[in-house]
């Protein structure tokens, strides 16, 4: 069987990682990789001889015979790039987030209804065999209902980006939609029985006073049906990386940690415990968490969705209710006051 063809749009640090997974995944083929500038393109045809390489992402869409185009740019490059390729047929795979507004965000979603594309979006801890078992374990009644959610992670500062995006708020549009995103992700996704988050109160605060909008130190207290509620907490003046889930539920509670030096790494340190009743016990995992082994997973269940037909772990929809979230928070800090959620 003729395997997926990936096209990949960027080829940054992380649009490197996202090569070599694609690469490595069975039944994928990276084709090609569109890259920004004349050294990103020469390292990727260096680390790829196979792909072909362009210094367009629209010359590889027009030359090229892909199944899906995976987009990994700096974030106000999303939305265009995205719809570049919806345009051209085939399916995405974006990174978050989507878009930098809600408008954005829902005309992507749109057009991949309307061109029965699929369009999933990088909230690759959906597919961590850490943090997705304490879904599972949730959605199995482990805990009870839940009730009460910390996410918290401790870190260095982010790294600046080509061009120093990561630091322009008219590049990256707020740092809650940096990385904070993923763990609003994470607070819906374990919250999902109850039903879509009510509202959500955010504070944040940065070190350094001539830059107020790097929030470096970022609080959020989602709130749930039921009376339940999630807290999402962030500070980048730590060190290494350092990230907690912890929850807890009518009938018990859970306690999920990974440690590295960097994100990215390949040699983490990680736990999950399972409290029920009186009873704390600790929870195999079945084999290393990380975003660099999560991203080989989430290749495969794209490559695997466009062969199949099965879902894919995060939907436009649900990326769409990410930037939502973050763009709320960062409303909330503004004003100083809880943001409720639109109802539809």
């Amino acid at each position: 069987m003729p395997g997926v063809r990936f096209g990949l749009v960027g080829y940054g640090a992380w649009g490197g990682h996202h090569a070599r997974a694609i690469a490595s995944v069975p039944g994928a083929e990276l084709v090609a990789i569109a890259a920004h500038s004349e050294v990103s393109c020469a390292r990727a045809g260096a680390d790829h001889p196979g792909a072909r390489v362009y210094a367009d992402h629209r010359a590889m869409l027009a030359q090229e015979r892909l199944d899906v185009a995976d987009v990994v740019l700096p974030s106000h490059l999303h939305h265009a790039v995205a719809k570049d390729v919806l345009l051209s047929g085939r399916h995405l795979l974006l990174e978050k987030p989507m878009a930098l507004s809600l408008a954005q965000c829902d005309e992507l979603v749109r057009l991949a209804r309307e061109r029965q594309r699929i369009l999933a979006v990088g909230h690759e801890l959906r597919l961590s065999p850490l943090w997705g078992l304490a879904k599972e374990l949730i959605d199995s009644g482990a805990i009870g209902e839940p009730r009460y959610a910390l996410i918290d992670l401790w870190r260095r500062p982010y790294r600046p980006g080509s061009d120093d995006w990561r630091y322009d708020i008219g590049r990256v549009g707020s740092w809650v939609l940096e990385e904070p995103i993923h763990f609003l992700d994470l607070a819906r996704w374990y919250f999902s029985g109850l039903g879509e988050p009510l509202s959500v109160f955010a504070s944040a605060s940065g070190k350094r006073p001539d830059r107020p909008e790097l929030h470096d130190n970022f609080s959020a207290v989602l709130a749930f049906p039921r009376g339940a509620h999630a807290v999402v907490t962030q500070t980048l003046g730590g060190w290494e990386h350092h990230q907690t889930a912890r929850l807890t539920g009518t009938e018990g509670a859970l306690w999920a940690s990974w440690s590295g030096a960097t994100d990215r790494t390949f040699e983490p340190t990680f736990g999950l415990k399972l409290m029920r009743g009186d009873r704390v016990e600790e929870v195999a995992i079945a084999k290393p968490p990380g975003e660099v082994y999560e991203l080989v997973e989430q290749i495969a269940r794209v490559a695997r969705a466009v062969r199949d037909g099965t879902p894919v772990a995060c939907t436009g929809e649900d990326g769409c209710w990410s930037v939502a979230m973050c763009l709320a928070a960062q409303a909330s800090i503004g004003s100083g006051r809880p943001v409720p959620f639109a109802e539809g």
